[in-house]
């Protein structure tokens, strides 16, 4: 007897009909349910051939199975049944639609185009795309693209079918999603919007495709043929190894720029002394540099990768940026070897592009990196990371840097030490806090923080580079924001930055521009606890948005290398930058003898500070220290000069 939640598949026949009747219905969930980076044109066509392939195979009577029909009466086989659905619902459609279902979902993977097991339907000379929507109609496209395959699935069976959550969430777990997922899914898809229509893929508009390229391709077909042939007869005796694609996925695109992309011999070279003479001075004007510019089979294997990484490929990427192919044929500037591995470093107009490959190595092990640097200038394309390894980093610099050296931050007064580059502008390796914890596999104790000093013509005073964890390291500056920030790595930057350099690692991997240091106040301690000061710190992103900006205590120091103390901090916020130039903060600090004080202090706009919560008080000025118990809680509020009022920074 059928469980009281399975219901027996439906005879060949009773699907047949089904199929015929809601066509159009099962081809709309299967294009919701696909995955839409493989272009409109060819998820069109596999949400038809996801539909068509629905039915069983083999013969069956009405409501019977037999020869191949077995997967006709896969309901009765154990745990892969139709769940129960509306009284008025149809046998047959509910059938097929768990058949679609469960394909589009299996087909939603990575690499799902490489596993459809039967063609999909052809059509020569056009491409076919749902007809152009409303602009609600597009956003929700976007909207559904951000989604899982099973929140996806779970939004068009509930506004395709009505179906309510229990019913969705049983009929994705029947087509093989896991329980905790599908009730996540159905949570997702409840906050899609119900205003906007879905594309419907039977309803579609023609393109030709590229007319003068099918006129090549017919002219070469036979020679091509005969090119194949050979190539069949001889792949058996080639080698291992990387192959010509190294570690990419099978291609997936005939478009003619992105096939330019991914020619080796299309790669811009800029000449060595371009750059002397160009209107600006950023990675667009770099020369092509290295050992392995004439590499064709690592090149190749760069684009390839870089065009549809396969599944062992690492790739990594700053926020903020897409890690999509190139739309056209992008800038060479580095192709070499650095620390044990082959890299290839190229530039889009937008982004630094990394690829690495084990040296020698025949498959495997292929890391992809990604970052943005538009809108970089002379200071922030002076020097790009080329590999860490063995917790040492590896810079390739620009052209126009004359010196380079090393200094560690945390020391203060420290002098330099030079840096060895070579022929091709690859520094040697040189320690680095971030290349330190990779090795180490964890964070490592702030004892230096070493960044490099570059001389640089063009810039009128040295200036220094702090790695942050990404390609493009970032720019080091000081001063009160709005006014003209200093770059240059003299007595005062290194005297501000000591104490703030442990600190910098809570900017790492945020796709970090520059970092700019800010003392908005100096305080006089109590019970002679001497002269303290109050920097604020904001990360400026690549991006624009995502800054990140930290208010430090710097007391004087009870022992060496003490770093500064993080007061607060804020993300996404204007705080401590030209758009907000007003801070105020706090903290809890401990005299010489061993009394507890509420300390703050504010930016110049402050007239006066008041502390309510655990620490009540009122103080004129800028600065305040309240008596205060271990462990007390505040909240501070400052009084401004033009009668307004500012929170504390959090």
């Amino acid at each position: 007897m059928s469980s009281p939640h399975v219901r027996p598949a439906p005879g060949l026949s009773q699907a047949e009909a089904a199929l015929v009747e809601h066509y159009p219905r099962l081809v709309r969930l299967a294009y919701l349910v696909l995955p839409s980076d493989s272009g409109r044109h060819r998820r069109v066509l596999a949400a038809h051939s996801v539909a068509q392939r629905a039915l069983p195979r083999g013969k069956a009577g009405e409501g019977g199975e037999s020869g191949e029909a077995g997967e006709a009466g896969e309901a009765r086989a154990g745990g892969a049944g139709v769940p129960p659905q509306r009284a008025e619902a149809d046998a047959g459609y509910a059938f097929l639609r768990l058949r679609v279902l469960r394909a589009a979902l299996e087909q939603g993977r990575p690499g799902w185009l490489r596993r459809v097991p039967r063609a999909l339907p052809q059509v020569v000379g056009l491409r076919l795309f749902p007809r152009g929507g409303e602009p609600d109609e597009l956003a929700l496209e976007q909207e559904l693209s951000e989604l899982p395959a099973a929140a996806r699935a779970a939004y068009a069976l509930r506004r395709l079918d009505g179906l309510g959550a229990a019913a969705v969430t049983e009929l994705l777990r029947a087509a093989g999603v896991p329980e905790e997922r599908a009730g996540a899914a159905v949570a997702a898809a409840e906050g899609l919007a119900d205003a906007a229509e879905p594309a419907d893929p039977c309803a579609l508009q023609a393109r030709p495709t590229d007319l003068l390229r099918r006129r090549r391709h017919a002219r070469t077909a036979l020679f091509g043929g005969i090119a194949l042939a050979v190539a069949a007869g001889t792949v058996a005796f080639l080698p291992g190894g990387w192959g010509p694609d190294g570690a990419a996925a099978p291609p997936y695109s005939e478009n003619a720029a992105a096939e330019a992309a991914l020619d080796p011999q299309g790669l811009r070279r800029i000449p060595e002394d371009v750059w002397q003479r160009a209107s600006r001075s950023d990675f667009s004007v770099w020369p092509a540099r290295g050992s392995a510019l004439e590499d064709t089979g690592l090149l190749r294997r760069a684009l390839a990768v870089w065009a549809r990484p396969g599944d062992g490929v690492s790739v990594s990427a700053t926020p903020g940026t897409q890690t999509g192919p190139a739309p056209g044929p992008a800038q060479l500037l580095f192709a070499g070897e650095a620390g044990g591995a082959s890299v290839v470093l190229l530039y889009d107009g937008l982004r630094l592009v990394r690829y690495a490959e084990p040296v020698g190595a025949g498959s495997g092990g292929a890391a992809l990196d990604f970052a943005r640097v538009d809108g970089a200038d002379l200071l922030g394309a002076s020097a790009v990371v080329v590999g860490r390894s063995d917790g040492n980093t590896r810079y390739l610099t620009a052209p126009w840097v004359t010196k380079t050296e090393l200094r560690d931050l945390a020391a203060g007064g420290g002098g330099t030490a030079p840096v060895d580059v070579d022929e091709h502008g690859m520094t040697d390796a040189v320690r680095t806090p971030v290349a330190g914890a990779a090795a180490s596999g964890g964070e490592a104790p702030c004892t230096e923080v070493p960044v490099l000093e570059i001389t640089a013509q063009g810039a009128d005073v040295p200036f220094m580079l702090a790695d942050l964890g990404e390609l493009a390291p970032a720019l080091l500056t000081h001063g009160a924001p709005g006014e003209g920030r200093q770059v240059a790595a003299d007595a005062e930057a290194r005297q501000r930055w000591a104490r703030l350099a442990c600190n910098l690692s809570t900017a790492n991997g945020n796709g970090v521009r520059a970092v700019n240091a800010w003392q908005f106040a100096e305080q006089r301690l109590p019970d002679g606890g001497g002269a303290a000061q109050w920097v604020c710190t904001r990360a400026e992103t690549w991006r624009g948005a995502g800054s990140r900006s930290l208010a430090q205590f710097v007391a004087p120091e009870r022992r060496p290398g003490e770093p500064a103390s993080v007061t607060a901090s804020a993300e996404d916020n204007p705080a401590c930058g030209p758009r907000e130039t007003r801070v105020l903060s706090g903290v809890l600090w401990q005299s010489p003898e061993e009394a507890w004080y509420l300390v703050a202090a504010g930016s110049e706009q402050v007239s006066a500070i008041v502390a309510e919560g655990g620490v009540k008080g009122r103080a004129e000025g800028r600065t305040v220290a309240l008596p205060a118990e271990e462990g007390a809680q505040a909240e501070l509020k400052a009084e401004l000069a033009d009668g307004g009022e500012l929170s504390m920074l959090s």
